[in-house]
């Protein structure tokens, strides 16, 4: 996981918790060295994010009036070798796909989670899915499935709606 997207997983899973995550605890969850966290967290706060260090890990302080990532959930459709092609699109248009989320008929919705920010991102995840053998949940719905996509500005889920539906994925999009 490259850096930035790595610090803005790090501000979603602090704002996620309600009691203090320990740098290691946050290595854990990103896969590198506390000592990149320290690093993270330190960069974070230059750039004015309001991180506070407890004897229990960190904590984020969110200003109620700050402005929330804007976010669609997009329905597409394609087959398995066309995973790459579509978060290529998603990413390249400045999206980060948070999840991938299938309605299965017998256990509902099954939701996975995926936090892509970048090709390097859609690279790693598509070495996983090789490396394990798994087959992706798609797999299940003939290729249908729901994306939850984020972005800084409403243009860009824009962007990415245009660029998804120009490959030929696009089915619906909610939101």
């Amino acid at each position: 996981m490259e850096g930035e997207c790595r610090r803005d997983r790090i501000i979603e899973e602090l704002k996620r918790e309600k009691v203090p995550v320990s740098g290691s605890e946050l290595a854990g969850r990103m896969g590198v060295s506390r000592q990149v966290i320290v690093q993270d967290i330190a960069l974070l706060r230059a750039s004015y994010k309001n991180i506070l260090s407890t004897n229990r890990g960190y904590l984020l302080y969110v200003d109620p009036q700050e402005k929330k990532p804007y976010r669609r959930v997009v329905k597409v459709k394609h087959k398995k070798e066309d995973i790459v092609r579509e978060l290529d699109s998603i990413v390249d248009a400045g999206g980060r796909v948070l999840n991938v989320m299938i309605e299965h008929e017998i256990y509902g919705q099954l939701t996975g989670e995926l936090v892509i920010c970048s090709r390097a991102d859609v690279r790693k995840f598509i070495r996983k899915i090789e490396e394990y053998g798994t087959r992706p949940l798609t797999d299940l719905t003939e290729g249908v499935h729901y994306h939850t996509v984020e972005a800084d500005r409403e243009e860009t889920l824009d962007a990415v709606v245009k660029a998804l539906a120009a490959e030929g994925f696009l089915v619906t999009v909610d939101g």
